[in-house]
């Protein structure tokens, strides 16, 4: 129930918060809601299996066959998440969970500065739930080979970003 309660709070937040703006305290609060420990550990596991299978690709739509237009700060966003994602090198799985910090950090930047509206947005939120449930696996992994899974999922969710947004 507290998996339900939780992704209904973060997509609410996505959805009310891209165009409005938000004070400091109401962008860590997404922040502290990501960080909430599970008791359902079978609703976060089918959770988790849904999320790093990238179902999300056959969900999304291009503009007629072209790119979407993104705002500039969600490219920015995206950008610095990846390069985050290629210069790092966990070696524990307290690495994998401060990684999953930063990640989460710029996440937020990217829902906070979301200025997109219409199809483009819808679009961007396709793209943009399956990553927050990863980031939020990654925090809480148990193993190196659970963070490292996760990282080349997240990997693969950013870099799908720049076939459907330009």
């Amino acid at each position: 129930m507290k998996k339900i309660i939780l992704t209904t709070a973060i997509i609410s937040a996505l959805l009310l918060g891209c165009n409005e703006t938000k004070t400091k305290e109401e962008s860590s609060n997404i922040v502290e809601t990501t960080e909430d420990v599970h008791e359902h550990p079978m609703e976060e596991m089918s959770t988790e299996m849904h999320s790093m299978n990238n179902a999300w690709v056959n969900e999304i739509k291009l503009d007629n066959g072209n790119k979407w237009q993104a705002n500039l700060e969600t490219t920015e966003g995206v950008d610095k998440m990846l390069s985050l994602i290629k210069s790092s090198d966990p070696k524990t799985v307290e690495d994998f969970h401060a990684l999953a910090s930063k990640l989460n950090e710029d996440k937020n930047v990217v829902v906070k500065k979301c200025t997109m509206e219409g199809p483009s947005h819808d679009n961007l939120h396709v793209f943009l739930h399956p990553l927050i449930e990863k980031i939020e696996v990654l925090g809480k992994v148990s193993t190196t080979d659970e963070g490292a899974e996760t990282i080349a999922s997240i990997k693969e969710n950013l870099e799908g970003y720049y076939n459907y947004f330009q």
